[in-house]
């Protein structure tokens, strides 16, 4: 499994980061895990072609997470001109938000005669599911997205890759990060309690229960991106724009 960080940014950009976008390259083919709404542009700019796509997974249905969808399936369909199939899987709400975000950012999309199959599986919450060949299971976190947000497990038979979403601390992502390959934790804040997000000092505290053999922060604003230092002393990655990490 390869993982290449697309975008590691906040709903913001701070510090000049795309929106969260992960792609990840499995022993079952292509995968986003992903798709703020910066991503299409962040794509390209890493020079990775999305028609090599085969799946698109999302934590939670906020703009900086799945915002990019409508620019990216309308891409396949007027640009790129995909034939391949697409499927777009998230938790529950996810084609009705969907639907909405096409026709506000382009009214009468949602009536296109696509060129291409896509389709959204809605994941539900804590029952293990298979997405094109890949086992995921979700846990729902604490994060207010008018749906649920979760975090996600996401193997392919050989390697694991866990992901917090957007969330405060919740006891559940212990379980999330328990033996994953590599656990990537929302780390927005540097100090005290935010509300949906967590933070430095909190989640410091709690490294000793994460049994992941990586963990990485990513989704930082200006207050931590200050301090990556000390998180790495700690042991803690950093998530960058543009890197490539082997799981």
């Amino acid at each position: 499994m390869k993982l290449t960080i697309v975008g590691s940014g906040d709903a913001f950009g701070s510090g000049g980061r795309f929106n969260t976008c992960f792609w990840l390259e499995t022993m079952k083919g292509t995968l986003l895990v992903d798709c703020g709404a910066s991503s299409l542009v962040a794509l390209k700019a890493r020079g990775l072609d999305h028609a090599r796509i085969d799946g698109i997974v999302l934590s939670h249905l906020h703009g900086d997470h799945f915002g990019g969808l409508p620019f990216l399936l309308l891409d396949a369909q007027f640009l790129a001109r995909r034939e391949r199939p697409l499927l777009i899987a998230g938790p529950p709400g996810t084609r009705a938000r969907l639907d909405v975000a096409l026709e506000a950012f382009f009214p009468g999309a949602t009536g296109n005669k696509w060129r291409f199959a896509w389709e959204v599986m809605e994941i539900a919450v804590g029952q293990p599911t298979d997405v094109l060949g890949h086992s995921v299971t979700t846990t729902e976190v604490v994060h207010y997205s008018g749906a649920p947000s979760t975090a996600l497990r996401l193997s392919d038979g050989k390697k694991l890759f866990a992901y917090s979403g957007d969330t405060e601390w919740v006891d559940g992502l212990v379980n999330v990060a328990d033996g994953a390959d590599l656990f990537i934790a929302e780390c927005y804040g540097y100090s005290g309690r935010l509300t949906g997000h967590l933070t430095w000092e909190i989640l410091k505290a709690r490294l000793p229960e994460l049994r992941a053999r990586r963990i990485m922060i990513t989704h930082m604003n200006p207050t931590m991106l200050a301090h990556l230092d000390e998180a790495r002393g700690a042991g803690v990655a950093s998530a960058e724009d543009g890197a490539v990490v082997e799981i």
